[in-house]
């Protein structure tokens, strides 16, 4: 049996890995000149260790990067509005990891045979026979995998008709800054704009900022110092500290729903199938769940049946967490005075329950 894989990003290696494993022979086809991920830190959350488990990799990532939960949300003054139990997430939910993608990727790619990976292929069209016709010629397959992200040609192939992605009124920017002493993982809420920061195991912070903005805005490093110069510690130090050419600002997209994610012998993966908002940062986590039930689901050889199961099992859970994250970061671009206020005042009331629950449905899946 043989599977195409079209895309060579976090999804695409876990989908190409977990299938060689199984003994399909894969072929992986990467439209940039190289295998690596254009981008900054990474935290793979309990779900998708467990997912990397079945692939052997989950403890060595544990190992490598063992981090904290998110130890929650402050102010712009820098006063707690949520704070979370870590202790607690740690015991109900399991181990958290920090990598940059870049280092997620070749981990990846080493569980993959180096003469499967095609680098500077462009895919132009897919059909559901299982063809697939690209810069370097025709490939055909018993199954193909669209993992080529929010902009999918897979998905553009077979579902013309679809809604594309949705922008959703912010754009995002991500760095990392050169090595400092930073509490923890935590996101700071202002109106309309929101920062992040996450230490990294070799001492760098990776940070991402959101703001509310017109699609396709752009602003450097010098707009995000004067934006954020009088938020708390150690946020102006972060952003004084960073550089212009590590900096990567990308609008933020989600996939209004699907009504399948199969057709014929192609299934979407990731960002092609549930583009999704980072509020829980779990997009690259769903990815990999995603490879990991596609090619269990396939393992018998029925790939018609197979296909069939990756669905059911994987468009509404999927489809449930863009709708979460989607709500979960709603209130962080309010706009209003009085909106904001409301809501500052508000979360540091509520018990730790009612935000330990929420998050149970990404943190709980096992494979």
């Amino acid at each position: 049996m043989k599977a195409i894989i079209v895309g060579g990003g976090i999804g695409g290696l876990t989908a190409a890995a977990a299938l060689h494993q199984r003994g399909w022979e894969i072929e992986v086809l990467e439209r940039a000149p190289e295998f690596t991920e254009v981008g900054a830190g990474l935290a793979v959350q309990p779900n998708g260790l467990r997912a990397l488990d079945t692939l052997g990799l989950g403890d060595l990532l544990r190992s490598k990067g063992p981090a904290d939960p998110p130890a929650g949300i402050r102010r712009r003054n820098g006063h707690w509005l949520i704070r979370n139990d870590l202790d607690y997430l740690k015991r109900r939910f399991g181990q958290w990891a920090t990598v940059h993608r870049a280092d997620l990727i070749d981990l990846l790619r080493t569980a993959v045979p180096s003469a499967a990976l095609r680098s500077g292929t462009e895919v132009h069209q897919v059909r559901p026979d299982g063809t697939v016709i690209h810069s370097g010629g025709v490939s055909t397959a018993d199954l193909v995998v669209g993992a080529d992200g929010v902009h999918s040609i897979t998905r553009r192939s077979l579902w013309p008709h679809a809604r594309g992605p949705r922008y959703v009124g912010y754009t995002t920017w991500r760095l990392l800054a050169p090595p400092q002493p930073v509490e923890a993982s935590t996101e700071t809420w202002g109106a309309g704009e929101r920062f992040g920061h996450m230490p990294m195991p070799d001492g760098r912070v990776y940070c991402y900022i959101m703001a509310n903005a017109p699609q396709g805005s752009q602003g450097g490093l010098d707009d995000l110092r004067e934006r954020f110069a009088r938020w708390h510690d150690p946020i102006p130090a972060l952003l004084h500290a960073a550089r212009e050419d590590h900096v990567i600002q990308r609008d933020t997209y989600e996939m209004p729903d699907l009504s399948t994610y199969v057709a014929g012998k192609v299934a979407l993966l990731g960002d092609a199938a549930h583009a999704m908002t980072p509020n829980l940062g779990q997009g690259a986590c769903q990815a990999i769940e995603d490879a990991v039930t596609l090619a269990a689901a396939v393992d018998g050889g029925d790939v018609r049946a197979g296909l069939e199961a990756y669905d059911r099992a994987r468009r509404p859970r999927t489809q449930m967490i863009v709708r979460l994250s989607r709500q979960v970061g709603s209130a962080a671009h309010w706009t209003s005075s009085a909106l904001t206020a409301v809501r500052d005042a508000a979360l540091p009331l509520l018990p730790r329950s009612v935000f330990e629950r929420s998050l149970a449905p990404s943190y709980d899946w096992t494979p």
